[in-house]
């Protein structure tokens, strides 16, 4: 299969319904003791995970420090493939991603989603079954080291990613994790289902990838919690409306600003002055100031 192959095959659901088989494996990692093993220096610890790959799971990766985030590159083939039982999912919303942003203290969020007649539909594209256990065998490596590092604060990653690329195909699948929602599911603090939302995932397609065996065509960068949140958002629109998670006839303002006011509360971030919230289809523009937002906390 070639990329101009996999472009007419991955449309934009069935790459976002193809990287959330992902996360049910992610899912197992609170069962799963952590590493009693001396602790991990910060400047180890790229190496520590590329070599404990390597030599327990013969997983061949790099790994980059960018600041407080920690970029684990997996370089594999034919990483997707249509499933013999396809499964089905009912289709209630039409979206487009939208990118949101927050700087300057202002929170801005982009969406556009259309109300569709229902119809359902099948998945037509997933994950290899042996890709997920080599994912999941990735974040247990990188559960391990970072939660033997020391309790210096300033040392430890606050966001590891774990870009899975298809080098034949020229597609992969990017996901972002911040670390102290990785402990929370250890502890118990939050769902299994909370965690999954939590959970930055992106998929592309690119002829850069094509027999990229180091990640050299990756823009490693410091990964910043407003950066997080902003596209945790997005994620979370998407997910809603995707699965879907409300009826036809739903509010989509009032739904948007539901997830809006849940994710600043999650985590529980205050460091901004507005939410503007932009429905793109109707045109309709809403401004709220941080005491309007912030009265919505735990309601």
């Amino acid at each position: 299969m070639n990329l101009i192959m996999m472009k007419s095959k991955l449309s934009s659901k069935s790459l976002v319904k193809a990287g959330l088989k992902l996360l049910p494996l992610v899912l197992f990692l609170s069962a799963c003791n952590s590493s009693v093993k001396p602790s991990f220096l910060k400047e180890d610890i790229t190496q520590a995970v590329k070599d404990i790959c390597s030599k327990e799971y013969k997983l061949d990766t790099s790994t980059k420090l960018s600041g407080s985030t920690l970029w684990v590159y997996l370089p594999l083939e034919n990483i997707v493939s249509k499933p013999d039982k396809p499964e089905k999912y009912v289709e209630r919303f039409l979206l487009e991603d939208k990118k949101n942003s927050l700087d300057e203290k202002i929170l801005r969020v982009n969406y556009l989603v259309r109300p569709t007649a229902e119809k359902e539909k099948l998945q037509e594209m997933a994950l290899d079954k042996s890709v997920n256990e080599k994912i999941f065998n990735v974040l247990q490596v990188i559960r391990r080291v970072l939660f033997s590092m020391g309790n210096s604060k300033q040392d430890i990653p606050l966001f590891f990613c774990i870009v899975t690329a298809d080098i034949r195909n020229g597609f992969e699948i990017k996901q972002i994790f911040y670390l102290l929602d990785l402990k929370k599911l250890s502890y118990s603090f939050i769902s299994q289902t909370e965690y999954q939302h939590r959970i930055i995932q992106d998929t592309s397609i690119s002829a850069e990838i094509i027999g990229d065996k180091t990640g050299s065509h990756l823009n490693y960068r410091d990964i910043t919690l407003e950066e997080f949140i902003a596209d945790q958002i997005q994620t979370r629109i998407k997910l809603k409306f995707q699965k879907p998670e409300v009826p036809v006839g739903a509010d989509i303002d009032k739904e948007v600003l539901k997830i809006v006011t849940y994710t600043l509360d999650a985590y529980q971030f205050k460091d901004f002055a507005l939410v503007e919230m932009a429905n793109l289809v109707t045109g309709k523009s809403i401004i709220l100031n941080q005491t309007a937002i912030l009265a919505n906390f735990k309601k």
